[in-house]
């Protein structure tokens, strides 16, 4: 039965593909996003002032006025007392709303109920940015719109986008941005061999960046590249952005700026290809958007810092190029793994090779504790090519920060693996 329904989701998700590639209709153009929404990575530091300021100054600046809304939170108290403190330390006034199932003293029917409470909706409408805190993002969804059905406190926040609003979000908030969120995906490399279960691994979001453009959170730290991906193609999204930790993307309108530690990653699925079974797809475009890099989804354009920009583009291109990485992995053995998706990327544009490989696998044998695993020889190759639409810039000498990355070509191809893979040597 287990094999049963994970064709039928690989039948569904080749549906969703062929439906733009049919008589090679052109996707549809970008919708704009309304007002300001800003998905945080998670783990945002306290001393991290470039993310929490601009939250501020997007909101009004000094006198801003925010709605902290905890509802994710195993410490709702704590962890909202905390987010409130931070914003009023950048010139924000705060309220805190009691809208939490594990407030002291409170629980899920009553949670739903301050979610209605008109209190509540009238400090939102009040307000000029509201902050969701991290957590688990199953409780924004249990709450806030419990069977798909938006409670007033919902409403309100999508009343105050509209007129132009900040809707800022870390971690779980990040993650309740999208029309479709993960729920409880802890494995990204099952999610990538198909489980994705309504309800269990994914979920609805609260939809606040449109039906176009899909958010995942935790993003290089914790590998979700692969999962991400499947659920683009499960769910027909054309667009994926994944924050990574202590940072924040700026979305307004079209665009999207990276504020903060590190980066995010961009896929873009608009003249992708994909045949039939588990994930196998083609011509993917994958981005790495390094800190204060922005990116145009209407037209499909990168611009980088303006000091990377002055160093100039690595002419990878061009005879005499010398690669800066000169050592190359001959594949990522875990393409999966903490940043190696980003360090594969930076390889690719400042190294020998037009192109740098990488397997998802997992070698842990079935067992006791371990997820059951529908498919436990299936594994993935990616291969990330450079080609005349790639754009590289280092930051060797400027802010410490990442390569940028533009427009590199990702192909994913489903493998099959024998266990053991290896034995003792003898």
């Amino acid at each position: 039965m287990k094999s049963v329904s994970i064709l039928l989701l690989w039948a569904a998700q080749l549906a969703c593909a062929v439906a733009y590639a049919a008589e090679g209709a052109a996707p549809p153009a970008f919708q704009p996003v309304a007002g300001f929404v800003v998905p945080m990575g998670g783990a945002v530091r306290y001393d991290n002032d470039a993310v929490r300021q601009r939250l501020v100054d997007l909101a009004g600046g000094p006198g801003a006025r925010f709605v902290v809304i905890p509802t994710s939170s195993s410490a709702p108290e704590k962890t909202g007392a905390d987010a409130a403190q931070e914003l009023r330390r950048r010139g924000a006034q705060v309220e805190l709303l009691k809208i939490a199932p594990l407030w002291t003293g409170e629980n899920l029917e009553s949670a739903r109920r301050a979610a209605a409470d008109p209190a509540n909706v009238a400090k939102i409408r009040a307000a000029t940015g509201v902050y969701f805190t991290g957590g688990a993002q199953e409780r924004y969804a249990d709450v806030l719109n419990p069977g798909g059905v938006a409670s007033p406190v919902l409403q309100a926040v999508q009343d105050l986008q509209a007129r132009g609003g900040v809707i800022a979000g870390t971690s779980a908030g990040a993650a309740i941005m999208s029309r479709v969120m993960f729920r409880d995906a802890l494995n990204p490399l099952l999610v990538l061999k198909g489980v994705m279960r309504e309800g269990k691994e994914i979920d609805r979001g609260l939809g606040f960046v449109g039906d176009q453009l899909f958010i995942d959170q935790h993003f290089l730290k914790r590998g979700r590249v692969g999962r991400m991906l499947a659920l683009m193609l499960a769910k027909g999204y054309k667009i994926g952005l994944g924050v990574d930790e202590n940072t924040a993307a700026v979305i307004h309108g079209s665009e999207i700026e990276i504020v903060g530690a590190t980066g995010a990653l961009l896929l873009d699925l608009r003249e992708a290809t994909q045949e039939a079974g588990p994930v196998n797809v083609r011509n993917v475009r994958i981005s790495y958007l390094d800190n204060g890099d922005r990116y145009d989804l209407a037209s499909a354009q990168g611009t980088v810092l303006a000091a990377k920009q002055a160093r100039g583009e690595l002419k990878f291109r061009q005879p005499g190029f010398v690669p800066d990485q000169e050592y190359i992995r001959p594949a990522y053995t875990d393409i999966l793994g903490e940043n190696a998706i980003q360090r594969a990327l930076a390889q690719l544009v400042d190294g020998p090779r037009d192109q740098v490989t990488g397997i998802a696998f997992d070698l842990q044998l079935p067992g006791p504790g371990v997820a059951s695993d529908p498919a436990p020889e299936l594994g993935f190759e990616f291969v990330l090519r450079r080609d005349a639409r790639t754009h590289g810039w280092d930051s060797a000498g400027l802010d410490g920060n990442d390569y940028s990355v533009f427009d590199a070509r990702l192909d994913v191809r489903p493998v099959r693996l024998k266990m053991p893979l290896y034995q003792a040597w003898q």
